[in-house]
């Protein structure tokens, strides 16, 4: 058993935390949002005051936060302070290469040790304990870190050193991205075709086609019933992480000179999704800005 520190109880973090404690592990969390709390609170996650006494006991201390700042600030705020003498930090957060780097930098400055783990499969792949976790980290701290992360995960793979799980993370997004602006592209052009959805899906889901945007996350109602088409598109995975993440990867490609036409044109998609009310839906809500951009309705 391990006594794990949980900071960011989202829609993420809760359900990972969740799955912890049902695996036998005492689990102490914190959140600044008061419902996250109340559900952590029912699943077995023992609730701290703040961050910081969170940590205070933990052997290994998880964060799921939203930007590479606030990893930063919380680090900084008081959790690396708190903390015993050689602590496991595992940043879960999906945040740019640099703040991943600098977050662990921090962490053996004040005695620790620190990884990036970010995760790929959305609320749902956090809530069965199957998600796909990409994990930058030294062997030592990689060997110590998997058991635990294979609770919340169906998969654990070691892409590299410090900031390389970022990077996978960020290459994966763009990917997916792409591919649900190309799948719900192709779901207009049929409709617009005279083509049912469901006849789309059986030949795509089965050809050529095939991909995790069509047969997991289907932009469609009825194909795939888990999918969020099925209840008005609540997330999933909302619109604004989808930009958000573009919006790293979009500042990696400038950084790097690489030429990505696909992945800068879906950065600026979704930017536009979530600006103009798509930031709370799924994120493949987008097929119906473009049913609206093609003057079809669904």
């Amino acid at each position: 058993m391990t006594h794990i520190a949980f900071i960011g109880l989202g829609h993420m973090g809760g359900p990972m935390a969740a799955n912890l404690v049902t695996a036998g592990h005492t689990v102490t969390g914190f959140d600044l949002a008061p419902a996250a709390l109340d559900a952590a609170r029912a699943h077995g996650v023992g609730i701290a005051a703040s961050g910081p006494e969170a940590a205070s006991d933990a052997d290994v201390v998880i964060t799921m936060l939203l930007t590479g700042q606030q990893v930063l600030d919380v680090y900084q705020g008081g959790l690396l302070a708190a903390a015993k003498p050689g602590t496991l930090f595992i940043d879960s957060s999906t945040i740019d290469v640099d703040s991943a780097r600098a977050a662990r930098e921090l962490a053996i400055a004040a005695g620790h040790r620190g990884m990036d783990a970010p995760v790929s499969g959305g609320v749902v792949g956090a809530e069965a304990g199957t998600l796909t976790f990409m994990v930058g980290a030294d062997d030592a701290d990689f060997v110590e870190a998997e058991p635990l992360l294979s609770v919340m995960g169906g998969r654990v793979v070691h892409c590299g050193g410090s900031g390389a799980g970022q990077a996978a993370k960020i290459c994966n997004n763009m990917i997916l991205g792409v591919s649900m602006i190309a799948v719900s592209e192709a779901f207009v052009l049929g409709e617009k075709l005279g083509l049912s959805n469901q006849a789309l899906f059986d030949v795509s889901s089965t050809a050529s086609g095939q991909c995790w945007a069509l047969t997991t996350n289907c932009p469609v109602p009825g194909p795939v019933p888990s999918s969020p088409a099925n209840r008005d598109y609540q997330p999933g995975f909302a619109g604004q992480l989808m930009a958000k993440d573009l919006g790293l990867a979009l500042a990696a490609l400038e950084s790097t000179g690489t030429d990505a036409r696909m992945g800068t044109l879906a950065a600026d998609l979704y930017r536009h999704f979530a600006d103009e009310g798509g930031a709370g839906l799924d994120f493949s809500a987008i097929i119906n800005t473009i049913r609206e951009r093609s003057g079809a309705s669904s």
